[in-house]
């Protein structure tokens, strides 16, 4: 994940609503686009229909052909 590059999204998405301030003048916002978890820490992927666990491709493929 060290080679990909993460999309950081306008702060005025976070510090805004409907054109209106809501947070006070000179806060710092970080807003990443998404973040890439480390593969150890994922214990399933949770999908539309119902959670895959390991071995994933197994897990994703049965979910997707019930």
């Amino acid at each position: 994940g060290d080679d990909i590059p993460i999309e950081e999204r306008p702060a005025r998405e976070i510090t805004h609503v409907r054109g209106r301030r809501i947070t006070p003048e000179g806060v710092e916002v970080l807003y990443p686009a998404f973040d890439v978890t480390p593969h150890a820490l994922i214990t399933a992927i949770i999908t539309e229909k119902g959670l895959a666990r390991e071995p994933y491709r197994a897990g994703i493929q049965a979910l997707f052909n019930s």
